[in-house]
């Protein structure tokens, strides 16, 4: 069965806020149906979010992109958003993203925090700062210009969901969605959103210094998968350079006096050289390999279109 809207919400122990979302999007989006995943939650979360009218299903995997990994596996729909339980994303602009996934195929659609109330909603600087150093991060090392690049509130195609290989266990989730779209170089559009913070009593799952870290960790491990060429080039750029700057030395010596007296440092300098050889050629070998796979995934995304007008036949 394809639903025409369906709003994913991954919770882990939400109470407090999930019932007041689960409405607000029921509301929002009467024709949605409200897929709550409960990711081990120890207080009410699963309840609340049923007697609110979700739908609750359960990840025993520990994680935010581990829930997410199940979501999109499991459900199927026209147009996917996805937001968080923590009642800090406003529901009232589901409909403005649904539209632009429903009547415009975009792929995907980002929820914006940052250029309206982000900064000054949330009080926790180095998350501020944070998010800061990942969107221009990206956005220089994808050359894109999405606005929010951890955001949870987005909107998705089907063909994006159905193609995307969620590799991440956690809150690098976001920064994996965004690169993958830039990468496979599908339709993606802004939406500006007032974010809200968290109220009274609902505390962030986010650890801003370990998450952090994975964050641009995913993204040296993503930049390296994605663009392989331009990554071990600049690899290969600073081992000539370390190679050249201790060989010049040896030489000008050699040229003085006709003798090499340091010649464990010109071996170094041969073998750091032949590292930067590797490292170019390696980039050049898997930029070939990565540039095949963008041919296969347009392939696939026909293969998922014709499944996706198969199943809504079947739904009329």
């Amino acid at each position: 069965m394809m639903d025409k809207i369906a709003v994913l919400l991954p919770c882990y122990n939400e109470e407090k806020t999930v019932g007041k979302v689960v409405r607000d999007y029921k509301n929002a989006l009467p024709e949605a149906v409200v897929y709550v995943y409960d990711n081990n939650s120890c207080d009410g979360t699963a309840a609340k979010a049923r007697e609110a009218g979700a739908i609750v299903r359960h990840e025993y995997q520990q994680g935010k992109g581990n829930v997410i990994r199940r979501m999109f596996r499991e459900i199927n729909a026209e147009c996917y958003i996805m937001a968080d339980g923590d009642d800090t994303y406003p529901a009232e602009c589901a409909r403005e993203m649904a539209d632009k996934v429903l009547s415009q195929n975009v792929d995907m659609v980002v929820g914006d925090r940052l250029s309206s109330t982000y900064f000054t909603e949330n009080k926790r600087l180095f998350h501020n700062f944070g998010n800061a150093l990942v969107r221009r991060s990206i956005n220089l090392l994808f050359q894109s210009d999405i606005k929010d690049i951890m955001t949870g509130y987005r909107a998705f195609s089907y063909q994006f969901v159905k193609t995307f290989p969620v590799l991440s266990g956690g809150f690098e989730i976001e920064t994996e969605m965004s690169i993958h779209a830039i990468d496979k170089r599908m339709q993606v559009e802004n939406v500006v959103i007032e974010y809200r913070d968290r109220p009274h009593g609902s505390e962030s799952k986010l650890n801003t210094y370990s998450d952090g870290i994975k964050v641009l960790g995913t993204i040296i491990r993503l930049f390296r998968n994605y663009r392989p060429f331009i990554f071990y080039g600049i690899l290969s750029f600073l081992l000539s350079m370390i190679s050249i700057a201790f060989f010049i030395p040896v030489f000008m010596e050699y040229i003085y006096t006709g003798e090499v007296p340091k010649i464990p440092t010109l071996i170094v300098c041969g073998f750091v050289l032949l590292a930067a050889i590797q490292s170019f050629f390696s980039g050049m070998m898997l930029s070939n390999i990565q540039q095949k796979n963008r041919q296969d995934m347009e392939c696939w995304l026909q293969v998922f279109e014709n499944i996706k007008e198969e199943k809504m036949k079947r739904k009329n």
